[in-house]
């Protein structure tokens, strides 16, 4: 084998292990990124919340993001409807963004685009 043909073998197995290892890591922390930003793109808007708040809104069938418990300290991020996000008391409005307020937010409630996913992820 020429040494431009090792050369060439060499380069196109570093890449298959680099991209054999990104999509491993999907599955693990580096996809958690992903996951909350799939999340973060279904929702018009996003409010912090009181603990208290949060478990009234499981209790009346919202249910909880899975990508929420893949950080430390946990997250409940769930959807909800606007109307019943909008009784709540500690309901705090936050930009929809991978920012300082999401990210530090330990009870998060989203509003879907569509009515119809707060239905669908229930």
């Amino acid at each position: 084998m020429s040494s431009a043909l090792e050369r060439r073998v060499r380069t196109l197995r570093a890449r298959s292990a680099v991209r054999a290892w990104d999509y491993r890591q999907r599955r693990h922390a580096r996809g958690a990124w992903f996951r909350l930003r799939r999340v973060l793109a279904d929702a018009k808007a996003a409010f912090v919340l009181a603990p208290e708040d949060a478990r009234q809104l499981l209790e009346v069938g919202c249910r909880a993001e899975p990508v929420g418990r893949e950080f430390d300290p946990p997250k409940l991020i769930l959807f909800a409807p606007a109307e019943r996000v909008a009784r709540l008391a500690s309901a705090r409005k936050v930009p929809v963004r991978l920012d300082r307020d999401v990210l530090s937010a330990g009870y998060l409630a989203l509003i879907p685009f569509d009515p119809t996913t707060t239905l669908a992820r229930a």
